[in-house]
C-alpha cells in the first residue's frame, strides 16, 4: 500500500491513520502535515484578531472528507480503536490488534461486527431478521439485516396528508409522495381561490389583512394570516427608550424620554452612557484610559474605543523556521508564516500553494477533468496524471457517421481517432449473380511500396506508407458442383473457377491387357460408338507396355516370357538347378515337373541316389541314401562297452548304448582290486605326514641351540614355580556363594522367629 501524500509505501512497523470516509490509510507524520497546511491555507486571508478562534475543517487528500481542528490525529489506534500502538504480530493483518471490530454497522442495526480488526469498512450485517414489506401487507420472511426492507410491489394504499387519496405507488419505503392531484383551494384568509396541488392546501395570498384592530384607530398590518388580528402593539404599559420608567398611554401617543442618565453598557463593556435618555443607539465611548499595546512593551493614554498597537516589530522566527513574525505589535502568538512557499509542484502546473514550510511540499491539491471524446464521461484525476492516464471507457455508442457504402455502421461504444473498420458483410451483387460475402473493404489500408528510392545504403529505410482505398470484391467464393474430366467426384468450387477440371487421381480405367488401369492423370476420354460405360479406356488413355504380372504356379519364380496379356501364361519350361538332399551334387530338372510333383515325387526328384554323407549323434555315418529331414537315430553298429575300472569290455549295437539298455559293471575281483589300492595310498600319507614332523623337529632343536649360545655369559637364578593346589585356585569362587546362602537363611530365620 502507498501513502498518497509522501508517494512512499506504507510498512507495517509505521504509525498509520485511516479516514474514516474512503478508508485510504496515510503515515500519521503525513495526514497531521496535511492537516497543518490545510488549515494555513484557509486561516491565513484571516485577520490576526481572528487567528485560533475559529475551527475550521481540513479535508482527507483522497476522499475530501472533511474533519474538524479537533480531530487532527495525534495518536496510533488499530483499526477498530481499541488499542493503542498495535504491537507488530507477523500472523496478524498489519496495524490490527487481532480482537474482534465490534464497530457499528453503517447504517446502525443493533447489530456490530463479528470479523476480527480489519481495514476498510464492515461488511454488510450478515445477521438473519424476519420483517415485513414497507406497507406491512405482506408476510414476514427471514431476510439478511443489511437486506431486511424489501418490496411485495402492491400498491402502498397509506392515507396521503391531504386526507382524502390514498398512496397509488408500489410498497416503497419512507414517507408517501405528496399528493399529485390538483384542487380549488381557497387562501388561509379566504379572499382568493385558485387551482393547487392538493399536498398543500394551505398557502398565503399576498394582501395585507387590513382589518381594524380593537382600539379603533390602528389596522392589522400581518399578510394573509388565520385567526384573529390580536390586540393593537402600542396598547398597554410601554417603557421609556432607557427602560427605568413606564407610562400607560393611548395608543395614538408616543412614549416620551424619562430625563434620566441612559446608563446602558457601551461597546467596550467597562463604561456606561452618560446621556439623557434618548432614542436610537449610544455613541461611543470617549473616555480616556491607559491603555497597554498588545506586546506588552508600552502604555498609552487615549480614548477607550481606539486600539492601541506599537510599532515594535516581532523577531521570532516562525514555524517554517526561515522567516521572522515581523508583525507590529506581535502578542507573542505568532501565527503561521505568511508567505506562499511557491515551488513547483511534481505536475509541473502549479506551485505550491502553502505557506513556507520545510521538507518537500505536498502534491498538487488540484483535480483535472479527463473526458472522453464525446465529453459525456468524466473522471477527475490529480493534477499532472491527465498526460499519462488513459482516457475512461465511455458507455455512449458512437454517433459519428458511416464512411462506407453500408446505411449504417455496426455499433460500437465512443472512442478517440478513426472509428474501427466496418466489418459488415459487403453484399454487393457480383457478376455471377452472388452477394459479395467478405467484410466491407471500402477503407482498406494498401501499403505503398517504390514511392521513395534511397539515395545510398547510408540513409535509413523509411516506414513503409499506408493509403486508405477501396478495394474491388474479391472473385465469388460460393461453391458449385462440378464433375471432374474423368468423372470421378463431383466438387463443390469456387463460383469463379467452375469449369472442366483434373481431379488429379489416376484414371483408373481397364486398359486393353484386362490387367491394368490407366495411370495417367485425370483427363478427358472420348466415348467409343456412343458406349456409355465410365470403366473402358479410351483412346486418350495409355497403352500397356509392362511386362506380363500374373502369379506364377506355387515354387515356379521365373516370370511370363509374354507381355501383358490377357488369359493364362504358357507352362514354364526352364531347367532348374539345384542341389541333393546331401548338398554334395548338382542336378538339373524342368521347373514345370518340380512345380507339379508331390512331395513324395519331389523327394525322389531331388535325391543323388548315393549314400549320405551325415553323421549320427553318436558318430557313425548314416547308412540311408540320399535322403530328406534328420538321419534316424538307430544306429547298428558294434562298439565295446567296458566296466567303470575299464577292466571287463563287452561288444554291443550302438543304438543300445545310447538308450541305456546295456550297461558293465565291476566284478569282485575289481573291488578287491579298489580296496587295496586305496589301502596303498593312506600308507603313503601317514608316512607323508611323519616325515614333516620330524622335520619340524630337527628345525625347533636347531633353534634352540642358536639361543643357549647367547646366553652363555649371563648369571640366571633358577626359580623354582611352587604350583598351587585345586583348593588354593578356586576357594574364593567356592566360598563366596556358601556364605551368602548362609546369610539368607540366617536372615529368614529371624524375620519368621519374629
Amino acid at each position: 500500500m502507498t501513502c498518497l501524500i509522501c508517494i512512499a509505501s506504507v510498512k507495517r512497523n509505521q504509525a498509520v491513520w485511516s479516514c474514516c470516509g474512503c478508508f485510504c490509510i496515510f503515515h500519521l507524520v503525513c495526514i497531521q502535515k496535511w492537516a497543518k497546511d490545510s488549515l494555513f491555507l484557509v486561516s491565513s486571508p484571516l485577520t490576526d484578531d481572528d487567528f485560533g478562534k475559529k475551527d475550521y475543517p481540513w479535508p482527507c487528500p483522497k476522499c475530501r472528507f472533511e474533519y474538524k481542528r479537533s480531530e487532527t490525529p495525534s495518536r496510533y489506534y488499530c483499526y477498530c480503536g481499541k488499542v493503542e500502538n498495535p504491537p507488530l504480530d507477523p500472523w496478524l493483518v498489519p496495524h490490527s490488534c487481532g480482537q474482534i471490530c465490534e464497530r457499528e454497522f453503517k447504517p446502525p442495526c443493533g447489530h456490530k461486527c463479528l470479523l476480527l480488526c480489519h481495514p476498510g469498512p464492515c461488511p454488510p450485517c450478515p445477521k438473519m431478521v424476519t420483517t415485513t414489506c414497507h406497507c406491512k401487507k405482506a408476510k414476514p420472511v427471514p431476510r439478511r439485516c443489511s437486506a431486511k426492507e424489501w418490496s411485495c410491489h402492491l400498491p402502498c394504499g397509506r392515507l396521503l396528508l391531504c386526507g382524502q387519496h390514498t398512496c397509488e405507488n408500489p410498497c416503497h419505503a419512507g414517507n408517501c409522495q405528496p399528493c399529485p392531484r390538483v384542487s380549488k383551494q381557497r387562501c388561509i384568509c379566504g379572499r382568493q381561490t385558485a387551482e393547487r396541488l392538493c399536498a398543500s392546501p394551505q398557502w398565503q395570498c399576498d394582501q395585507v389583512c387590513g382589518k381594524a384592530l380593537p382600539c379603533g384607530n390602528h389596522t392589522c398590518e400581518q399578510v394573509c394570516h388565520a385567526g384573529p388580528c390580536g390586540d393593537c402593539p402600542r396598547s398597554g404599559k410601554r417603557s421609556c427608550p432607557c427602560g427605568k420608567s413606564k407610562f400607560t398611554l393611548p395608543c395614538t401617543e408616543d412614549v416620551p424620554t424619562c430625563g434620566d442618565s441612559c446608563d446602558k453598557v457601551l461597546e467596550c463593556g467597562i463604561h456606561k452612557c452618560s446621556q439623557r435618555c434618548h432614542r436610537g443607539p449610544c455613541e461611543i465611548c470617549r473616555q480616556e484610559v491607559e491603555k497597554q499595546c498588545r506586546c506588552g512593551k508600552h502604555t498609552k493614554r487615549m480614548p477607550c474605543h481606539k486600539p492601541y498597537l506599537c510599532e515594535t516589530k516581532c523577531t521570532k522566527i516562525r514555524d517554517c523556521q526561515k522567516h521572522q513574525c515581523r508583525r507590529k505589535c506581535c502578542s507573542g502568538n505568532c501565527p503561521p508564516c505568511d508567505q506562499v512557499c511557491g515551488r513547483t509542484l511534481g505536475c509541473r502546473n502549479h506551485k505550491c500553494p502553502s505557506g513556507c514550510h520545510r521538507g518537500s511540499c505536498n502534491p498538487c491539491p488540484e483535480t483535472v477533468d479527463v473526458k472522453c471524446n464525446c465529453g459525456k464521461t468524466v473522471i477527475k484525476v490529480p493534477c499532472g496524471r491527465e498526460r499519462t492516464i488513459k482516457p475512461p471507457k465511455c458507455k455512449q455508442l458512437c454517433s459519428r457517421p458511416p464512411t462506407c457504402h453500408h446505411p449504417t455502421q455496426e455499433k460500437h461504444y465512443c472512442h478517440f481517432g478513426r472509428c474501427p473498420p466496418c466489418r459488415q458483410s459487403c453484399q454487393k451483387t457480383l457478376v455471377c449473380g452472388h452477394l459479395c460475402p467478405v467484410p466491407c473493404h471500402d477503407e482498406a489500408l494498401v501499403k505503398q511500396t517504390g514511392l521513395h528510392q534511397s539515395a545510398g545504403p547510408w540513409e535509413q529505410p523509411s516506414e513503409p506508407a499506408f493509403i486508405q482505398t477501396a478495394l474491388p470484391c474479391p472473385p465469388c467464393q460460393v461453391p458449385v458442383p462440378v464433375e471432374c474430366l474423368g468423372q470421378h467426384e463431383v466438387s463443390p468450387l469456387p463460383c469463379h473457377s467452375a469449369g472442366p477440371y483434373s481431379c488429379k487421381r489416376p484414371c483408373g480405367r481397364l486398359l486393353n491387357c484386362q490387367n491394368h488401369t490407366c495411370m495417367k492423370e485425370c483427363h478427358h476420354v472420348t466415348k467409343i460408338n456412343g458406349s456409355a460405360d465410365g470403366k473402358k479406356a479410351g483412346p486418350e488413355c495409355l497403352q500397356c507396355e509392362e511386362e506380363c504380372t500374373k502369379p506364377r504356379p506355387p515354387g515356379c519364380s521365373h516370370r511370363c516370357v509374354l507381355p501383358c496379356h490377357p488369359g493364362d501364361c504358357p507352362s514354364c519350361l526352364q531347367m532348374l538347378k539345384i542341389k541333393c538332399h546331401c548338398k554334395l551334387s548338382v542336378l538339373y530338372i524342368e521347373c514345370l515337373k518340380l512345380t507339379s510333383a508331390d512331395l513324395k515325387e519331389k523327394d525322389l526328384l531331388t535325391s543323388c541316389k548315393n549314400q549320405c554323407p551325415k553323421e549320427l549323434p553318436c558318430g557313425h555315418r548314416c547308412k540311408e541314401i540320399c535322403h530328406s529331414g534328420c538321419c534316424p537315430l538307430n544306429c547298428n553298429q558294434k562298439v565295446k562297452l567296458r566296466c567303470p575300472c575299464k577292466r571287463l569290455k563287452k561288444e554291443v549295437q550302438c543304438s543300445k548304448i545310447q538308450e541305456g539298455q546295456v550297461s558293465l559293471e565291476c566284478d569282485a575281483l575289481c573291488k578287491e582290486m579298489k580296496r587295496k589300492a586305496s589301502e596303498i595310498k593312506e600308507a603313503e600319507a601317514k608316512a607323508a605326514i611323519e616325515e614333516e614332523k620330524r622335520r619340524q623337529q630337527a628345525e625347533l632343536e636347531a633353534f634352540e641351540n642358536r639361543l643357549k649360545g647367547r646366553r652363555k655369559n649371563k648369571r640366571r637364578k633358577d626359580e623354582v614355580e611352587i604350583e598351587q593346589s585345586s583348593w588354593q585356585k578356586y576357594k574364593n569362587l567356592i566360598m563366596l556363594p556358601v556364605f551368602g546362602v548362609a546369610v539368607v537363611m540366617i536372615a529368614w530365620l529371624m524375620v519368621y522367629n519374629d
